[in-house]
């Protein structure tokens, strides 16, 4: 259990730099940006976001998980980091000039003209992103989670500081008599959240630079050779998992009605809703910087698939405590969100399901990359984005918003479910897939129970929150029945981190 003690330890202090930023942003930024641009308006902002996501994966294409396999000995971690480093600044100068040379014709493509500086101010957002990849990858390779996420909260509060700069503060000055015309346009407010980004981008990638000193500058071509070979498939999939998560967000706008303003609405309306189950993912993302590393770091361990199987169950408890919490507090999460884009929560208790089932395609895909096998999880992922695409065509005309959420809960389960089976022909990992299921079973009969006595008493909000109150502690008690021994073991491991940041404080 002190491995999974281990991971739990550093999952909590990555979702620090994730879930405490975000935490800023539900305080902060999401319900000011609801409040302050209209539908349409947040569906450019949210349309922008998922082309960003696309092309992020193409820009770096993956190699920070070849990166994990092939630097994983002490031996060749330089090697390996200086070769990759160079590599991707290669690329990156490439993709980065593409951007801004086309950046009109694609704004134009893309149902934004005019707005080619958009393009330009994402270029630099992604080229900076970018070559950020390799040297927060070494940070989680080599064991740094606190580092990475001292820095990823820098990138987070700059980003927030300028936004409200821009979007308050300016206008304030504005009306207090002063100029603010050598910084400020009222007319492009849209332009300074993206701005702002750009900035806060600039911001990490320079925190990460003493990451390149003291480096011995080589460029080995037969290993980048291999990562190339090793990650060809994983761009794949990654391309396929961008569309299986943004590729709603333009067949709303295209498809959903044949009023193109009342799409972009609804883009909005969606891209507000999604922001309520982002506890969800951003726990899985905290898992998956965390759980990637240290799945190639044990791989030799005589336990290994034993230890597999326990940070898969220990994921399972908190993914489905997440669901729980958030459905039974939704009648205040909601407030997050400004009035006029609460219009999507229904789509809330699928989309957590769906990430749900992603975490578990996290778990179950180590088989493949440790056994350099990454083509199967091309295969995978290519399926889950057929599943995505013919399922949006079909819905959204039907459900609109509804459409990409039913979609991604039929893709993350199909991928959970293949890979799960494929790895159990070829890498048998005994998941303790009965319990597993039995902690969804026992938050999903929470969720429900807390439906059917709103049906039934139809109270307040107070009497709400109390009653699922409640329920929470109940379906908590379940939790803990099924495996006393994980769950103790989680709660030691979280509270060993709070300890060694109260000793740490104090010593300051």
């Amino acid at each position: 259990m002190s491995l999974i003690k281990k991971l739990a330890g550093e999952t909590a202090i990555y979702g620090v730099s994730s879930i405490l930023g975000r935490l800023l942003n539900y305080v902060i930024m999401a319900p000011f940006l609801t409040r302050i641009f209209g539908r349409a308006e947040y569906g450019v902002v949210t349309d922008m976001y998922a082309t960003a996501a696309f092309l992020m994966v193409i820009f770096t294409y993956r190699i920070e998980t070849a990166f994990f396999r092939f630097g994983k000995e002490k031996k060749d971690l330089n090697k390996v980091f200086a070769s990759s480093s160079l590599l991707l600044l290669a690329t990156t100068l490439f993709f980065v000039s593409l951007l801004f040379i086309f950046s009109e014709p694609i704004a134009l493509q893309l149902g934004h003209p005019g707005k080619g500086n958009y393009f330009r101010i994402f270029a630099i957002i992604l080229g900076a992103d970018t070559l950020s990849a390799i040297p927060f990858a070494r940070l989680r390779l080599i064991n740094r989670p606190l580092v990475f996420a001292a820095i990823r909260m820098a990138n987070i509060i700059v980003n927030i500081l300028l936004v409200l700069f821009f979007l308050a503060l300016c206008p304030y000055f504005e009306e207090l008599g002063w100029s603010m015309s050598w910084i400020y346009n009222s007319e492009e407010q849209i332009k300074y959240v993206f701005l702002s980004n750009m900035v806060a981008s600039l911001v990490m990638l320079l925190l990460l630079m003493p990451s390149y000193f003291n480096l011995k500058w080589t460029f080995d071509a037969k290993i980048i050779k291999k990562m190339l070979w090793y990650a060809g498939p994983l761009l794949i999939a990654g391309i396929a998992g961008v569309i299986n998560q943004m590729v709603g967000i333009p067949i709303i706008k295209e498809y959903a009605t044949p009023d193109a303003a009342l799409n972009m609405e609804f883009v909005g309306i969606f891209g507000a809703a999604v922001k309520i189950p982002i506890l969800m993912t951003l726990f899985t993302q905290a898992f998956n910087y965390a759980a990637e590393p240290f799945f190639f770091r044990n791989a030799d361990r005589s336990d290994a698939k034993e230890v597999y199987g326990q940070v898969a169950q220990a994921f399972t408890i908190v993914a489905a405590l997440a669901f729980l919490g958030i459905m039974l507090y939704l009648d205040l999460l909601q407030y997050i969100l400004g009035k006029e884009l609460r219009g999507g929560l229904g789509i809330v208790p699928i989309m957590l399901m769906a990430y749900l089932f992603l975490g578990w395609f996290y778990n179950f895909s180590i088989w493949y990359k440790l056994q350099d096998r990454t083509i199967v999880g091309g295969y995978i992922a290519l399926g889950g984005t057929a599943i995505t695409l013919i399922l949006n065509f079909i819905l959204v005309p039907q459900i609109n918003i509804y459409g990409p959420a039913w979609a991604a809960l039929a893709c993350y389960g199909f991928m959970a479910y293949v890979t799960y089976r494929t790895g159990q022909r070829n890498y048998k990992i005994n998941y303790p897939i009965k319990k597993m299921l039995l902690y969804v079973v026992v938050s999903l009969t929470g969720f429900f129970l807390s439906e059917w006595c709103q049906a039934l008493f139809d109270n307040g909000i107070l009497v709400k929150t109390i009653i699922n109150t409640l329920i929470l502690a109940l379906c908590l008690s379940a939790y803990y029945l099924i495996d006393t021994s994980i769950f103790d073991s989680i709660i030691r491991a979280f509270s060993s981190v709070l300890k060694r940041k109260k000793e740490t404080k104090e010593k300051e």
